[in-house]
């Protein structure tokens, strides 16, 4: 698990080493500039001020006393997030400085990537050694807080993304989400195994019925914050593990299905930011979350399952349950007409074969929030990319015998009438948008490990912010 508060700090008496970013247009200028040894042990290192490398600098005793980070062809700019976390596994321990004439929203941005740089997931790992921890500087306490309190928000979703099944079953959601409401002043409520069915969650019941038992679906529900202020409700799709159903994926579409709670684990990583930067609105989280388990109860293709909003669904596939237990949730969401509704899902397929791994598909009934999402998520360099809401493929999700399919009856477009199926659920005048994320950094990059990744949190929350002018 990470160990983030080490990461950032206030000046101290503790000896810090300067870091100064150097661009491959400057270099040669600068390379003149110093001293001849420095100028001797950097050229025999290839350094040229290529972005993601490095060159240190030791003094005559053999300590550090200056590192040099390349970063391309130009500086870095105030969304620049990734530039400094690229050196970070190449530095020892110690405390570290950025110039002092650095642009204080370039520090903070640099700040968070220090900070996911040491993220790493090893509750499953032995314990060989402590993990390195380098100490970045930063001028004040509130820079300090408000890095930590979003790198922190990112760790949660990776870590609820990254842990198996095994040790991230409904119940185990369900105590990550009472861990954030007891910690924060805020009330949480959940409905489980046939209570679904009295308290009218049909279709999150019908998707996590064939569940073991200590595993079986709920409603997680969780209040926090001012109820005279703007209405927020976030939902997030926590199917735990997904085989298919009894259309059973094969083994290799299985081997990430630890990840489908992915939607759940933004939900309360958002949720967390939030709460932690005590932002005035009325919070309400829901995450249904179940198992899509094969077992003799297990839905089944064909079968025509009710909704909470009275709709009837055909079940065309039982491995498209995401939208059929989100349904019920965005129903209950709409019943108290909040001012935005904000869905999370690792929906379709469809939406990385659209989009690739990196780009959440991004979903909105409402210029105006998308105006919002669009501006922060090039302010925070946190990408996002709106995607139609095509009213003629809505025609695609027709049933014969039902009032919808939760399936289109077209092999075309899927991510797009996977959101026009959620559509169905929201009230026509309810501002809502829908994020169909992949929740998973599928390379090695600076500060992005293989694993779970909080895709589209920091964008959302400063557009949150910004839509309800708070």
């Amino acid at each position: 698990m990470p160990l983030l508060e080490n990461c950032l700090s206030t000046p101290s008496d503790t000896a810090t080493i300067n870091i100064t970013p150097i661009t491959t247009t400057s270099f040669d200028t600068w390379l003149m500039g110093l001293p001849t040894r420095e100028k001797t042990w950097i050229q025999s290192t290839g350094f040229t001020g290529k972005g993601n490398t490095s060159a240190i600098i030791a003094n005559v005793e053999g300590a550090i006393s200056h590192v040099y980070v390349g970063c391309g062809t130009e500086m870095p700019v105030s969304n620049s997030i990734w530039w400094l976390a690229a050196i970070v596994d190449q530095l020892p321990e110690g405390q570290y400085v950025l110039p002092a004439d650095i642009d204080q929203n370039i520090q903070q941005a640099a700040a968070l990537g220090w900070c996911m740089a040491h993220y790493v997931f090893d509750r499953y790992k032995s314990a060989d050694s402590a993990p390195k921890v380098r100490t970045l500087i930063m001028t004040d306490q509130g820079s300090v807080d408000n890095a930590l309190r979003t790198a922190n928000a990112m760790a949660l979703v990776r870590d609820l993304v990254n842990t198996p099944a095994e040790d991230m079953g409904p119940s185990e959601l369900q105590e990550a989400a009472e861990m954030l409401a007891e910690a924060n002043g805020g009330t949480i409520s959940t409905i489980v195994g046939d209570d679904l069915l009295d308290e009218n969650f049909p279709a999150i019941h019908a998707v996590g019925r064939a569940a073991a038992e200590g595993r079986e679906p709920r409603l997680i529900d969780l209040s926090w914050g001012n109820e005279n202020a703007p209405r927020l409700t976030i939902v997030g799709k926590g199917v735990c593990f997904d085989t298919g159903g009894l259309d059973i994926k094969p083994g290799a579409g299985m081997r990430l299905m630890k990840k489908d709670m992915g939607g759940a684990a933004h939900a309360l990583g958002l949720a967390q930011l939030i709460i932690e930067n005590d932002l005035d609105v009325n919070l309400r989280v829901l995450i249904p979350a179940v198992e899509n388990a094969i077992a003799g109860d297990a839905y089944r293709p064909s079968d025509i399952i009710m909704t909470r909003k009275g709709l009837s669904v055909e079940i065309g596939n039982t491995d498209a349950e995401g939208r059929v237990v989100l349904c019920d949730a965005l129903a209950l969401a709409c019943e108290e007409n909040p001012s935005l509704i904000i869905d999370f899902a690792t929906l379709t397929g469809a939406a990385r074969v659209a989009l690739g791994a990196d780009l959440p598909a991004t979903y909105t009934n409402n210029d105006d929030v998308w105006n919002c999402l669009d501006t922060e998520s090039k302010t925070t360099a946190d990408p996002l990319w709106r995607m139609p809401l095509w009213a003629p493929y809505d025609e695609s999700l027709d049933s014969r015998v039902a009032d919808i399919c939760n399936i289109s009856n077209s092999p075309l477009g899927g991510s797009i009438t996977a959101a026009l199926y959620l559509q169905r659920f929201i009230e026509k005048d309810t501002p809502w948008v829908h994020f169909d994320v992949f929740a998973w950094s599928d390379r090695k990059r600076a500060g992005r490990p293989v694993g779970g990744d909080a895709q589209g949190v920091r964008a959302t929350y400063a557009a949150i912010k910004r839509y309800l002018d708070i």
